[in-house]
């Protein structure tokens, strides 16, 4: 598993990053319940996977930590294009791996130029072509 912290549920807002079920999602909504008989708030929060765009729902209190997922944003350049997948060169330690172009990436991703992909939770994602 990649490197994580803990924050309090309570705490995150619409667009931060959490792990839900093991996958890392981005916060699509929370809506945090007025504390009942016992006292403790209900923080039910929506999040979206950064990988598989699936949505997920959890229901916790709001004074829990939940798991935020750190996520590395790191430049590399396109050495070949073989389909849907580019062989690509880390910039900082030159090493070589493959990442899968998502469709709205597809004509701007061209061999030898920059991009801008994230390590999150042991996956790496190309997010977006660098423009010179």
């Amino acid at each position: 598993m990649g490197e994580t912290k803990l924050a309090s549920v309570g705490s995150l807002n619409k667009g931060n990053y959490v792990v839900v079920d093991g996958a890392a999602c981005k916060v699509s909504d929370t809506q945090i319940s007025r504390p009942g008989k016992h006292g403790h708030a209900k923080v039910r929060l929506s999040a979206v996977g950064l990988l598989d765009g699936k949505k997920r729902v959890i229901v916790m209190p709001g004074h829990d930590n939940i798991e935020v997922p750190i996520i590395d944003k790191r430049t590399a350049q396109v050495l070949s294009i073989s389909g849907k997948t580019a062989n690509v060169m880390d910039a900082e330690n030159y090493e070589t791996f493959d990442l899968e172009i998502p469709d709205d990436l597809k004509t701007g991703c061209v061999e030898g130029c920059n991009i801008l992909f994230w390590v999150v939770l042991d996956s790496k994602v190309m997010k977006q072509v660098k423009s010179d």
